[in-house]
């Protein structure tokens, strides 16, 4: 939480009270989205209005009232103040994304791996995005690698709709391929055999999914695999991960960078492992 922000907290919640305030939020465009723990509800306007106050980007706070959850990955969002909205436009590494936040999932947080991968793409690959949402991974791909070809799947309709939008924003529609439907199915369907790279951002259900990115890959190819791992003390999530996917995997692979992409929990870390695999 910025410092500023919590020095103008201090004249309004007490010491104990600012300490039960989650250390970060999203800012997606000019809209925050902040969790507050049950006992500070009643605090809430206040603490949304020292935030527009204090943060001159922001003109919305909401309030993320549930998890994330359900297959198409979405959250029931609270108005507490500002403009009352959750469509925005959000910035990063030369592109521009419109985001519903209350009909699709999105993180800033993730700006970071979405450039480290783009910059692993090479001239001309054929890359195959499972869990595209609205098409950050895709589009971010195709600005930083001209030459590269992206088929960006997705089964949320919203996702897919708004994904149509963003690729018409970037101007990448010859380099991007938006594709509405189950990635396996679609895959299973059409797509055997055709990317050089698979993209697996969705941590929930990558594990489940591993068998159709394989059948997706040229008989050498990457995946970048995503996860959530919960880590005891004294035990190593990437570890940990590692092991679990190796009892899926029943191909010649090898892990070519394992990092930690960010903590989403008490012990619960996302994880990403980049396989190179060959199957012939």
């Amino acid at each position: 939480m910025p410092k500023m922000l919590k020095k103008a907290l201090e004249n309004i919640l007490t010491i104990d009270e600012i300490k039960q305030l989650y250390g970060s939020f999203d800012i997606v465009g000019d809209i925050a989205v902040i969790k507050i723990p049950d006992a500070l509800l009643d605090k809430k306007f206040i603490i949304a209005k020292a935030m527009i106050d204090n943060m001159k980007s922001i003109k919305t706070v909401l309030r993320q009232a549930t998890p994330v959850s359900g297959d198409y990955r979405t959250r029931e969002l609270e108005h507490v103040l500002g403009e009352d909205k959750t469509i925005t436009l959000y910035k990063e590494h030369g592109c521009v994304f419109k985001v519903d936040l209350a009909k699709v999932y999105f993180s800033p947080r993730l700006s970071t791996e979405r450039i480290r991968v783009a910059r692993k793409v090479e001239r001309g690959e054929v890359i195959l995005n499972m869990f595209s949402g609205i098409g950050s991974f895709s589009i971010v791909i195709a600005k930083h690698q001209l030459e590269s070809m992206t088929y960006s799947i997705d089964i949320n309709p919203d996702a897919y709709d708004i994904m149509l939008e963003n690729i018409r924003l970037n101007k990448v529609s010859n380099k991007v391929i938006p594709l509405l439907g189950d990635a396996r199915f679609v895959i299973e369907g059409s797509l055997r055999g055709k990317a050089d790279r698979v993209l697996m951002p969705l941590p929930e259900k990558a594990i489940d999914y591993i068998d159709v990115a394989i059948k997706a890959l040229k008989p050498r190819g990457i995946i970048h695999y995503y996860t959530h791992t919960h880590a005891s003390k004294g035990e190593d999530p990437i570890e940990k991960a590692k092991k679990e996917l190796e009892k899926k995997l029943d191909v010649p692979y090898t892990i070519l960078e394992s990092r930690t992409v960010r903590e989403v929990g008490p012990r619960w870390h996302q994880l990403v492992l980049d396989l190179l695999v060959s199957q012939c």
